[in-house]
């Protein structure tokens, strides 16, 4: 530490206040200043300003080069200006940290839902060792006990696949969806998969009907093109991008935003205060980051793959493997005194299956029906019903407000496809609300101040017995690192437990992710082999807590229409059920 003498240090407090008074810009300070300076002084200080902003800069390039490889994201009550590193290799998705607790959590996950390991790409491509599903075959086992199939025995379909010369694969990694259905008694149910990784696979179901059950196998991706979203995953996080208008007196700009910024320029940080979640957009030249006006969908890169061969409808994306045997099994019903046959491949059972076109549950609450008005109108009574996420949410909505006549949706003169929505049947005390959910969100144009936060909203309901908060997020997530939606849903679990702790009777309902039809481009935005893995992380993040869930994905993989984004009426008749079922649950039930 230096010590001055008394005179030298009346000296230096003078000019250090007097720089600083500098600094600060206010005319009444300056004139105090100049007007105490002594001869010379102007010269002296002037000297003295300049050491001072010579040591800052020294000191600030010292300090750059020490952590040239460190993004600095600041939140600020109001958007700041970023200024990002050199390149560091595809690790430019800015992610909200994680505390030692949750970084743990993580790991553990990941762990938990890691894919099983696929070949290397050679270059050029090689198709022949890439799996075939007209070479590759299922054949159902035979019963393990003497006797015939039963309602309450577990069959397995075993499954063989092989590359396009018909050579046996020797490793896993392939995507497969199994259902067993009977179409004339509107059955349906989904297999599990159980992947063996030498190339050989078992598809497990539940048999819970009497009479015909055939078994249908389709591979989604073969394990080649997994290696392949996988790198487009790691290198291409930014694939689909966002824009954002700005707009100051009569100058408007347009820039690109997205969580995953390329550092090629300052950016505005838009990181929420409250829930520490990250959004970027590029700054616009000559304008505040405070003038951002609107955000929608920019669009999807171009040329993302040289390895379109592995992504080939009606050939190796979506496609039925044919049974070596007999596909389907007759059931009859239980028997008295005779044990159900088990499977030693997998433990858990099903979420529920179809019968009759009716959704039925296994374990849990019973579904009942809401088959009129008048019953769904009961349910409601005295009811705040509070919906957020995606447009599959809004389809619920939807399907609320045209089935109760006497529920009368405000017009708000906003956007349909973003909300909010509102709907009031006044003489029953029914009260129905949709919000999208916070960006990302690739949708038309809106207002950036529409951009709400599901965890932010949860923490504004206040909750009780007469609440019910539904949510489903999802279909924008698929493009992006994994690791970015484990933190959104991180985040919304904190606001579920508060919400749950100030009121206990509170009915949350969270609504999966489902497969869907996609072409090449569709696959590396919207692939079921992302949904899936996003959907195993959604059961371990919400498992344990006093949250129900629509399990939207086997609800459309069992039924016999053909998979959508937006699920047709039938099923979206059987999700209210089960949600009203939640909401009043059945006597016994």
């Amino acid at each position: 530490m230096l010590f001055f003498p008394k005179p030298v240090e009346q000296v230096r407090v003078y000019y250090t206040q007097s720089i600083h008074c500098l600094f600060t810009m206010s005319p009444l300070c300056k004139m105090q200043v100049y007007s105490r300076l002594p001869k010379r002084g102007c010269i002296f200080l002037l000297l003295a300003v300049f050491v001072f902003i010579s040591m800052i800069y020294v000191m600030d390039i010292l300090e750059f080069q020490k952590k040239i490889n460190t993004t600095y994201i600041i939140p600020y009550p109001r958007a700041a200006i970023v200024t990002q590193p050199v390149d560091i290799h595809y690790n430019f998705c800015k992610l909200k940290p994680l505390s030692p607790e949750e970084t743990l959590e993580e790991q553990l996950l990941l762990e938990s839902i890691a894919w099983p390991e696929t070949p290397s790409l050679p270059s050029p491509l090689f198709m022949n060792s890439s799996s075939d599903p007209a070479h590759s075959t299922f054949t159902i086992l035979p019963r393990k006990r003497e006797g015939q199939w039963q309602i309450g025995d577990k069959l397995e379909a075993l499954i063989k696949i092989y590359d396009l010369m018909g050579r046996t694969k020797k490793y896993g990694g392939d995507v497969l969806l199994a259902r067993l259905h009977n179409p004339t008694l509107g059955a349906g149910v989904a297999g599990q998969v159980v992947d063996h990784l030498n190339g050989s696979y078992s598809a497990v179901f539940s048999l819970l009907w009497e009479g015909s059950a055939q078994v249908e196998v389709t591979l989604v991706h073969p394990s080649e093109a997994v290696t392949e979203l996988r790198r487009v995953d790691i290198e291409e996080p930014d694939r689909i991008y966002f824009k954002s208008q700005f707009r100051s007196s009569l100058l408007t700009r347009t820039t690109t935003c997205n969580v995953c910024l390329r550092p090629t320029q300052p950016v505005c940080n838009y990181t929420d205060l409250r829930t520490g979640e990250p959004w970027f957009c590029y700054k616009p030249a000559n304008m505040s980051c405070d003038t951002r006006m609107s955000n929608y969908n920019g669009g999807y890169k171009a040329s993302l793959t040289t390895m379109e061969k592995l992504f080939q409808s009606r050939v190796n994306m979506k496609v039925s493997i044919p049974a070596s045997g007999p596909a389907s099994v007759t059931v009859l019903p239980k028997q008295k005194g005779q044990s159900e046959v088990s499977s030693s491949s997998v433990e858990s059972e099903p979420s529920g299956y179809y019968y009759q076109g009716v959704w039925r549950a296994l374990g849990g609450t019973t579904v009942h029906q809401f088959n009129t008005s008048s019953a769904i109108t009961q349910c409601l009574k005295g009811k705040l019903v509070h919906m957020y996420g995606d447009s599959t949410m809004r389809q619920w909505f939807e399907y609320l407000n045209a089935a109760l006549p006497d529920l009368k949706e405000f017009n708000l003169h906003s956007r349909k496809s973003i909300g909010p929505l509102t709907a009031l049947d006044y003489a029953n005390n029914i009260f129905v609300r949709y919000r999208t959910h916070g960006p990302p969100l690739r949708t038309v144009i809106v207002p950036s101040m529409e951009l709400h936060y599901i965890a932010n909203e949860l923490d504004n309901v206040l909750g009780g017995s007469n609440t019910v908060v539904v949510f489903g997020i999802w279909a924008h997530f698929d493009n992006f690192p994994i690791g970015f939606y484990i933190r959104r849903l991180m985040t919304i679990r904190s606001a579920v437990v508060r919400l749950l702790s100030r009121a206990p009777g509170t009915v949350v309902v969270i609504r999966t992710g489902n497969p869907k039809p996609y072409t090449i481009l569709g696959a590396f935005v919207n692939s079921d082999w992302y949904t899936f893995q996003r959907l195993k992380a959604l059961k371990a993040i919400f498992k344990g807590l006093n949250v129900h869930l629509v399990d939207a994905w086997e609800m459309v993989l069992a039924h016999h229409l053909p998979h959508l984004m937006h699920p047709q009426p039938p099923i979206i008749k059987n999700m209210i059920n089960v949600l009203l079922s939640y909401i009043c649950p059945p006597k016994g039930g």
